[in-house]
């Protein structure tokens, strides 16, 4: 199915359906034009989308993230698409704090995070630029706290595209080490946090040839927009009614900002009667849009040092998408939590009590969740709906120091209901007598 209003449509212009647009002063870019900032103002760039001109619902000739393809990619030919089979993270329920809800784990891709969603996206539309315009690209390159540049790896060595990652040295799980390294990425530890990392990487990126990855790169926020799309296909799949809140982890604030434009879409569709209020939880150690939501500064959220978190992944103090995130809870009505520690430990051993292997980044979120359902924030009806960030299993060192007695953080004071839920190993002689006293000793 074709989205353009006639044939002699440009999918590539900065008047297509799908395009691009500044923040600030208006001004439209295509989405083959390379454009990380805006060319008249130098704003941030956001997802321009024409709904009059879209279909009603996308072909899906493939599956994945890829079926919604009219919808985020139409100026991306067959042979340009470059996917590892992402998209479809299954949705569960589980209880958080006497309540149902739902929980989206866009964890589970290929590169175990939700990135996965933006980088097809993203090097996809650098191969479209490659073949259809003949533009060199030398290079895709990132900043990241540990996800970003596993899937940037992955997805570059798909492509054949060399990739350059910048991690903040010491600050990234082994499993998110290993993961650039396997796939054959040039990795630079930076002596710095990820702030540091980000602002050396977008000089790197000012050389010819070399494309940027972060989400300040706005082709990431179309592949991730598909995470709205599926959360109301999987509730109407199951009989249930649209979100009415939906929670987010957030550090660099470009899932919240793209899963809203997605919800967007939905609604300006009429496949969805009214939006989800969007919850962007943040950890109390980098909370900067939790700061400027509570003090009502926004738009404006002013920078903070970042401190030691569990959620390494979103421990950013300086959001490249604080102005679309500002955007995005405006056209909510959102909302923005922030956990500490204690509760997001707490968080995520529950979860996991129920079967999920959250990453802390999810826990974050669910912590927010317990937050807003102590506060009575939530109607007893509302459909709500977690998204998950990450496996945990790039996270295993945390949890086995949590269960060992400490934590990744060293001895926190946790509450004691928090601390019973630690499950140590426990060791015997080779008998079955003794297998048994090891089982029914302690907690």
């Amino acid at each position: 199915m074709s989205i353009a209003s006639s044939p002699n449509d440009d999918l590539t212009s900065p008047d297509a359906a799908v395009a691009l647009s500044c923040l600030s002063c208006g001004q439209r870019h295509g989405v083959l034009d390379g454009a990380i900032a805006c060319g008249r103002c130098g704003g941030l760039l956001d997802v321009a989308l024409d709904s009059a001109r879209l279909p009603k619902a996308p072909s899906k000739a493939y599956g994945g993230t890829w079926a919604w393809r009219d919808w985020f990619a139409p100026a991306v030919a067959d042979v340009d698409i470059t996917s590892l089979g992402e998209g479809s993270g299954p949705l569960c329920d589980l209880e958080v704090a006497g309540r149902r809800a739902w929980l989206k784990q866009c964890g589970q891709q290929p590169t175990g995070s939700f990135k996965d969603l933006g980088m097809t996206a993203l090097v996809s539309y650098a191969q479209a630029r490659r073949r259809q315009r003949g533009e060199r690209i030398d290079a895709l390159v990132c900043a990241s706290t540990g996800d970003t540049s596993a899937a940037l790896a992955a997805y570059g060595a798909r492509a054949g595209i060399p990739v350059v990652v910048l991690l903040p040295a010491g600050k990234v799980s082994l499993a998110q080490l290993v993961q650039p390294l396997a796939h054959g990425a040039r990795v630079v530890a930076v002596d710095g946090d990820f702030d540091a990392c980000m602002r050396v990487v977008v000089d790197v990126a000012k050389r010819p040839g070399v494309v940027l990855a972060n989400s300040k790169n706005p082709l990431r926020l179309l592949g991730q927009m598909t995470v709205a799309f599926e959360i109301a296909a999987d509730l109407a799949a199951r009989g249930q009614p649209p979100p009415d809140v939906v929670l987010v982890p957030s550090g660099n604030l470009g899932n919240v900002s793209a899963i809203a434009r997605g919800f967007e879409l939905l609604r300006d569709l009429g496949l969805l009667a009214r939006l989800p209020r969007l919850v962007a939880c943040q950890v109390e150690a980098a909370n900067p849009l939790y700061r400027a939501f509570s003090s009502s500064t926004l738009p404006t959220v002013a920078s903070v040092t970042a401190g030691e978190t569990h959620a390494t992944a979103i421990r950013i103090g300086d959001p490249v998408s604080a102005p679309r995130a500002a955007r995005a809870l405006a056209a909510t009505h959102g909302l923005v939590t922030s956990a500490d520690e204690a509760q997001l430990l707490d968080a995520m051993a529950r979860a996991e009590r129920q079967g999920h292997l959250v990453c802390p980044q999810t826990a974050v979120a669910l912590a927010g969740l317990h937050d807003l359902v102590r506060r009575g924030v939530l109607g007893a009806d509302e459909t709500v709906v977690v998204v998950g960030t990450a496996s945990g299993l790039k996270f295993v060192e945390q949890k086995l120091a949590f269960h060992s007695g400490t934590t990744a953080l060293g001895d926190l004071a946790l509450p004691a209901s928090t601390a019973a839920l630690r499950n140590p190993v426990r060791t015997c002689a080779p008998s079955a007598d003794a297998v048994w006293r090891a089982v029914e000793s302690g907690p």
